[in-house]
């Protein structure tokens, strides 16, 4: 049987790495997918080619990424540019001219991906991305195929490890956010405009499209409610740990009855958790589902070979289908197409959780009574108060509640009352609560 012929737009980091994956194992996958698998074209503006193990067996190198998805030897198009643009033209493209696409891109996916999809429906061809999500982890096909006899009820994952690697400093250390950023860059986990790690908007993408498989919904990047880090103190980190808490930036897709939650923020969860113990750049994805339970997906979620393995995965799998009748391939969203379901994503307001409040009030009786009535008023229970010393030379003390659990738009409300009063200096903190029981 004739080898299957792969074209690869992009020779960067994740690149380099596939290429070199498929070289060392070229015999171990071949076995696996039934056929010899080639990298006989591949586009790049630059490339360190002394650093990729394995690129003297790619015949034809070219800058111009469109001669690749043109070319009519080329079975499959493994894209990893990278961005909206032009990453959603080429993939557009090669899935017109009938050829398989993997990709690692999930900003496309979570953005274009409905588009994408319906246009591969169309041809009879797949769109294999499970290298979008989590890096090396294989949670896709974990949610999609391993997980389908249950409905899954809720999902968390730490899937931004440079945001995980600040916190952790932060905690480990008692370093301020800027200076773990700063050395996050000079380490390559950030990036010198971190905006999307540190924003939440990369782990926005993934959870978009890990909510999507879950519930078997379209893709709705803009319903996802994303919080960043930045606002994060080493003060709250320590506090966190003192009440037995751990701060992780999280993503979560939660079924709920009148719809679906889809958000990311920093959240505090109690240390005994596993999830809470993922340290440094790892990632890690807790799958709640009523059949099998809670089960933790954990491992690399980004770098060359880590990403690599799940691209290779990929291709194994595009590879072992390339004679199946395209309606007995594995949907691209876990459901059938004509069963995905427009659920509705509920807006941050109407969420539910328990909540960490940080405010700088005055040191003087009665003060604290006065938050515990605007929180009793407001039919707020507290779980626990922290009220530390005050430092020297300082009027004023940090005081902690954990709350239990209320909707958001309640507790906006009353710390728009606590804001209000004389005794209260700057504004409340506050970090939403997960206990994942």
């Amino acid at each position: 049987m004739q080898p299957v012929k792969i074209g690869l737009l992009g020779l960067g980091t994740v690149g380099g790495g596939t290429v070199s994956v498929l070289a060392r194992n070229a015999d171990e996958i071949a076995r696996r997918a039934g056929r010899d698998i080639q990298i006989t074209f591949a586009a790049a503006k630059e490339y360190d080619a002394d650093a990729i193990v394995g690129l003297n067996k790619i015949t034809n190198i070219t800058n111009d990424p469109f001669l690749v998805v043109d070319n009519p030897d080329v079975e499959i198009i493994i894209e990893l540019i990278g961005g909206y643009s032009p990453a959603k033209e080429l993939v557009l493209k090669a899935i017109e001219n009938g050829k398989h696409v993997i990709t690692a891109n999930k900003a496309l996916i979570a953005l274009h991906g409905n588009e994408i999809f319906a246009s591969a429906q169309k041809k009879g061809v797949t769109v294999a991305f499970e290298a979008a999500v989590a890096g090396g982890i294989p949670i896709i096909k974990a949610v999609r195929e391993g997980l389908a006899a249950n409905q899954i009820e809720w999902i968390a994952g730490i899937i931004n490890g440079t945001g995980n690697f600040i916190l952790t400093e932060m905690r480990d250390k008692g370093r301020d956010f800027k200076d773990v950023l700063k050395e996050a860059q000079s380490l390559g986990y950030a990036e010198a405009d971190p905006t999307f790690d540190i924003e939440g908007i990369d782990a926005a993408h993934k959870l978009t499209i890990l909510g999507s498989i879950a519930f078997g919904m379209p893709l709705q990047f803009d319903k996802t409610y994303t919080e960043g880090i930045t606002k994060i103190e080493k003060q709250d980190v320590l506090y966190a740990e003192e009440l037995g808490y751990r701060i992780k930036h999280l993503g979560i897709s939660r079924k709920v009855k009148n719809g679906v939650e889809q958000r990311v923020h920093p959240t505090l969860i109690p240390e005994r958790r596993l999830i809470a113990n993922v340290d440094g750049v790892m990632n890690a994805v807790l799958v709640k589902s009523d059949a099998v339970g809670p089960t933790l997906y954990y491992g690399a979620g980004a770098g060359s070979e880590p990403t690599a393995s799940a691209i290779v995965a990929d291709i194994v799998d595009v590879v072992r289908a390339l004679t199946t009748d395209p309606e007995n391939r594995v949907p691209h969203l876990a459901f059938q197409p004509d069963a995905l379901s427009n659920i509705n994503i509920l807006p941050i307001e109407e969420t539910e959780t328990a909540f960490y409040l940080r405010m700088h009030v005055i040191d003087k009786p009665g003060v604290v009574a006065g938050v515990t009535k605007i929180l009793g008023d407001s039919n707020i229970s507290i779980e626990a108060i922290l009220q530390k010393e005050p430092m020297e030379n300082e009027s004023c003390i940090p005081v902690i509640f954990l709350t239990q659990c209320i909707k958001e738009k309640e507790m906006n409300n009353a710390i728009a009352k606590i804001e209000k009063l004389d005794a209260i200096n700057g504004k409340v903190i506050r970090i939403r609560m997960e206990t994942f029981g």
